[in-house]
């Protein structure tokens, strides 16, 4: 370093020398380079040394490079005083700084940490002598760095000039070390040349790293040599990759045989049967032969991990403890005990059948009663994977089956996804929104179903990607649907429906309360104590903002109201952090924050008048009441229907219709009564269609009604199919217009007498509040419905009685 004015300024400094540590370099002496600083300590030492003119700093080398911040013991104890040549702000707390290197040196003490490190440091000179071996060798380190120079392309050719201006082997080493690109030497590496004082050391360290990279180039200068004459496009292409080979061989990095070995290492560790183990095996012995860069050997790869990473064999243990079953299923979900029930006892019956053929379980019900969930509880319960699969808008065969690979950008089909994913051969898989499933020219989705969830069938289930048969057995499908009207009758026979009722408005209330308040709160992060929902509240929020079976619309609305909460919170905390706040959520202040109640509640109507019913439907939303409209007016015996009714509607319409007339002599009517009228059956809410067969009863009601001048009872609602005979017929989703009917505080309902078994499904609360009559013909309906006077139900033929429960 000399004995100038900057040595003597160092010498002044070394007992307490600012220290700058590197992270992933090494600063060598005679070296220029710049360094980003970004790092706390490191930053407020360059912002102070930026009004000095001449500043020194001591560089030195971590140890491990994931610390952030190191001490003393963290960093090497050899490192570089060197020169501050320029320093470039980059950013508030980021900056460039050129750095010259002058010397080594060794820290002997730490002086301090804050505001950064400043250690005791002590000058380290070369030892050298001048004997011959150290001339031979540092001749040698010259000659082999040219050569490496000289092979290597596009570098200027007065680079290699500069190894002609430094003259002494020790400052040499150093020039090379500092300037190896870190791919090619580690920080280790290097470390070691800068704490070899020992010159002749030094410079043997340095010549045991060109000699690798000297090595690869001249073998590469050898391939290149050997094989560049005489080769066309494919051949030279062969070229490169055998020159990569090699390449890789060299520096002792995998290649193509390595990748496949690890692959084939996969595909035993998966324990696949023996014909899959076949046909990969001659897979990868294509492999072998074909061009790494071919598409067909990019296909065969790709097929060889899909069936490495397939779980043929793994298997998670399962826990269909009854206790524990029922636990998660309580924890996850409110009411529906049937349900419960239901898959409690198939619990048990896996639990005594370790080996059974489980049936297959269809959840059928409104949008948010908890379908999907409900799969996911009977995973945690038993200790299985979980994976969802969303049927819904799925056209294409192919999505359950696959794609062959023939096809570019081939995949497996979701049944074979949804396993790798799970990474087990036994997980609960949904299938969710059944129903909602297409066909077109591509394939019926539904029919490539029926092998899946066929229990005889799908232990040799074949995805047309794999091509091979994989036992799909041990896997628990559950399916869930809105409706069963969209679901094939095939598939229907392959699963058991078990019916999840929408919610009852006590049961929306103990879910909010429960549920929905605490997992809101929680997100939008508040408190029970800063935000108290009233019972009050909540009945707002169930009977004026939502009209739904689930409750997603109300977790929404509550969600709405804790959003209006926590921007109260914090307005009010703007200017006193710790001002207490606590906000009671009533039904006024709910009114504050949603706006107008968007429904009134679901009542029946007080009084009808001649011609209108009260008929209980069902949709993909759960039961509603449906008002049947009838008018009559001047005509030739004609009958107009609108309300977007369907066909199977209309023609439930024309019965009812059919039997009015037939019965005509019987209410007392002219036999010729709509010779000179016409009739119209309206529905309202024209915007949505309306089909089935279960109107008819009411249809019928509200004809009967119309052509006798007598208004039937608003407090009875009704539901059944009806023949040309007269017979009452059975209807689906019972429980749902049952529920419907308790919303709207109708007190009588008129079932079908065939769906009285489906009374037990109907909540226990529900059945309290409502008198239920069951009927098996159309001539026990009038004396029911119609309003007092009754003296249009007395005309009736006395045949039959009704039944009721």
């Amino acid at each position: 370093m000399g004995s100038g004015p900057d040595s003597q300024r160092i010498d002044a400094m070394l007992g307490a020398l600012p220290i700058l540590p590197l992270r992933n370099s090494v600063l060598f002496p005679t070296s220029v380079v710049p360094i980003n600083v970004g790092r706390p300590r490191s930053v407020r030492l360059v912002q102070e040394l930026l009004g000095q003119e001449r500043a020194f700093v001591g560089v030195v080398s971590q140890r491990e490079s994931e610390v952030n911040e190191p001490n003393f013991d963290q960093l090497h104890r050899v490192g570089t005083i060197a020169r501050v040549v320029k320093v470039i702000r980059l950013g508030p707390s980021n900056y460039s700084v050129v750095l010259n290197g002058l010397g080594r040196m060794e820290l002997l003490e730490a002086v301090s940490m804050e505001p950064y490190m400043r250690a005791r440091v002590a000058r380290l000179g070369d030892r050298r002598g001048n004997d011959v071996e150290l001339e031979a060798l540092g001749a040698t380190l010259r000659e082999s760095t040219r050569e490496v120079l000289g092979l290597m392309p596009n570098l200027p050719r007065e680079t290699a000039g500069i190894l002609d201006h430094v003259r002494e082997p020790a400052a040499l080493a150093d020039l090379i070390t500092s300037n190896f690109p870190p791919t090619q030497a580690s920080v280790a590496d290097k470390q070691k040349v800068l704490e070899a004082l020992d010159v002749k050391q030094r410079v043997k360290l340095v010549l045991a790293m060109v000699a690798p990279q000297l090595e690869v180039l001249r073998v590469k200068k050898e391939i290149s040599s050997m094989v560049e004459e005489e080769m066309s496009r494919s051949q030279r292409e062969e070229m490169l990759r055998q020159q990569m080979s090699s390449i890789k061989k060299a520096l002792g990095e995998e290649d193509e045989e390595d990748e496949l070995e690890k692959l084939r290492l996969r595909l035993l560790e998966s324990r696949p049967p023996d014909e899959v183990l076949d046909v990969a095996r001659r897979q990868l012995k294509r492999l072998r032969t074909m061009s790494p860069q071919s598409a067909e050997a990019n296909v065969a790869r790709s097929y060889v991990e899909w069936l490495a990473d397939l779980p043929w064999s793994k298997t998670t243990k399962d826990d269909f403890d009854v206790a524990t079953v029922r636990r998660c299923l309580d924890e996850d979900h409110h009411g529906l005990e049937k349900v419960k029930q239901r898959i409690v006892q198939f619990s048990a019956v896996r639990k005594l059948r370790q080996d059974m053929k489980g049936p297959i379980l269809l959840f059928v019900g409104p949008p948010g009663v908890g379908k999907t969930s409900l799969g996911r509880s009977v995973a945690r319960a038993t200790g299985r994977a979980y994976e969802r699969i969303s049927l819904g808008g799925v056209r294409d065969e192919a999505e359950i089956r696959g794609h062959r690979r023939t096809y570019v950008g081939a995949l497996p089909g979701r049944v074979i996804r949804a396993l790798k994913n799970a990474g087990t051969r036994n997980p609960v898989i949904v299938l969710d929104e059944l129903e909602k499933m297409g066909s077109d020219m591509r394939g019926d989705p539904a029919a490539a179903l029926l092998e899946v969830l066929d229990p005889e069938q799908n232990s040799t289930f074949r995805d047309h990607y794999i091509e091979l048969p994989f036992d799909l057995s041990q896997v628990l499908f559950i399916a869930t649907a809105n409706s069963l009207r969209g679901v094939p009758d095939p598939l229907l026979d392959r699963m058991e429906v078990i019916e999840v009722p929408g919610y009852t408005r006590n049961d929306k209330l103990a879910i909010a309360r429960d549920y929905l308040v605490p997992k809101q709160l929680q997100g939008h992060g508040l408190t029970t104590e800063q935000v108290d929902f009233t019972d009050a509240g909540l009945a707002a929020l169930v009977d004026r903002y939502t009209r739904e079976a689930g409750v997603r619309s109300l977790e929404r609305q509550v969600a709405a109201v804790c959003r209006a909460s926590a921007v109260a919170l914090v307005e009010r905390r703007k200017d006193d952090p710790s001002a207490s706040f606590f906000e009671e959520v009533t039904p006024e202040h709910v009114e504050a924050v949603l706006g107008a109640p968007r429904y009134r509640q679901e009542d029946a109507e007080k009084q009808l008048k001649p011609g209108v019913a009260t008929a209980l439907a069902s949709s993909s939303e759960g039961g509603q009441l449906m008002y049947v409209e009838a008018s009559k007016m001047p005509g030739k015996g004609g009958l107009r229907l609108t309300g977007n009714m369907r066909n199977v509607m209309q023609e439930s319409a024309a019965a009812a219709v059919s039997y009015v007339r037939s019965k005509a002599e019987s209410l007392h009517l002219a036999p010729d009564w709509m010779s000179s009228i016409d009739l119209h059956l309206h529905i309202p809410q024209h915007g949505v269609p309306k089909d089935g067969p279960s109107a008819g009863v009411a249809m019928f009601a509200a004809v009967a009604s119309l052509a006798l001048d007598c208004p039937l009872r608003a407090d009875v609602a009704m539901t059944g199919e009806i023949s040309l005979r007269g017979r009452v017929l059975e209807v689906d989703e019972l429980t749902q217009k049952l529920l419907a009917a308790h919303r709207a505080g109708v007190r009588e309902v008129l079932i079908p007498e065939r769906n009285r078994r489906e009374l037990d499904e109907v909540p226990a609360q529900v059945l309290e509040k409502l008198t239920v009559h069951l009927v098996g013909s159309v001539d026990e309906v009038l004396p029911l419905v119609l309003a007092p006077p009754a003296s249009a139900a007395e005309s009736l033929d006395e045949e039959s009685t009704p039944s009721g429960t």
